[in-house]
């Protein structure tokens, strides 16, 4: 059965039919994750690669404060560390943030695939390396943009992402997300948050509201946020597209 993983690769590179089947072979070992559970936590000796198929989960630092930071969001079809094997111990931690499905690739199985296909390998690397131009997103964000253009540009990146997920175009997207989480982030407070949140709404850009983000205003977003798109490296329509 397709899955998120093998949809994702499969819009990355030229994967041929062995390719796929091996792909989804290698994530058939599945676990049921509740929400707020640790993968993996900062300190533990690296494990296999973890691979999202269905929730959301989220990689953070923990400060000796004890405020975290969370530093990215992993949706459907994501996977991570893919050579963090490599290290003795783990630098972040990985937590669900909903209820998911949680495959696992053990290090050997992944190696194996490298070697044997380099298909696969090229969308490996290409998915890694957009999940590298994203954090890089994330760090120009906490460094130089505003509290609104900060909020306004990451739910510009996860509408993208997730419309990604489905292919089809809609003004509203699941976003199970709530606003502690957002702050954590965004490096903001969740006073901070909900009052950002409250005038992108009365702004009549967007709003969130029972989980899930409504752009109400797709160029008055993008112009708040001073968005692009090209660092996602994603065959989408932009988001002016969806009216």
């Amino acid at each position: 059965m397709i899955n998120a993983f093998v949809r994702k690769l499969s819009g990355l590179a030229d994967l041929a039919e062995d390719d796929v089947a091996t792909l989804i072979a290698s994530t058939s070992q599945v676990r049921q994750f509740a929400a707020r559970r640790d993968l993996i936590r900062e300190g533990d000796r690296p494990g296999p690669v973890f691979v999202v198929l269905s929730g959301w989960a989220c990689r953070y630092k923990i400060l000796p404060s004890g405020t975290r930071q969370v530093t990215s969001f992993m949706l459907p079809g994501d996977s991570c560390d893919l050579h963090i094997g490599i290290l003795d111990e783990m630098d972040h931690s990985i937590q669900t943030i909903t209820k998911a499905s949680i495959a696992t690739i053990p290090r050997a199985v992944m190696e194996d695939m490298l070697d044997r296909s380099p298909a696969i390998g090229r969308a490996l690397y290409a998915a890694q390396l957009i999940d590298e131009a994203t954090l890089r997103a994330w760090i120009v964000s906490m460094g130089r943009r505003s509290s609104v253009e900060r909020v306004a540009h990451l739910m510009c990146e996860l509408y993208l992402r997730l419309q990604g997920l489905t292919g089809m175009v809609s003004a509203s997207v699941e976003l199970p997300v709530s606003q502690l989480l957002l702050a954590d982030a965004l490096g903001m407070t969740p006073v901070h948050i909900n009052r950002v949140l409250r005038g992108l709404r009365e702004a009549g850009v967007m709003e969130i509201s029972r989980r899930s983000l409504r752009i109400t205003d797709p160029a008055g977003l993008v112009q708040v946020a001073g968005f692009d798109e090209n660092y996602l490296h994603r065959r989408l329509k932009t988001i002016k597209s969806i009216y």
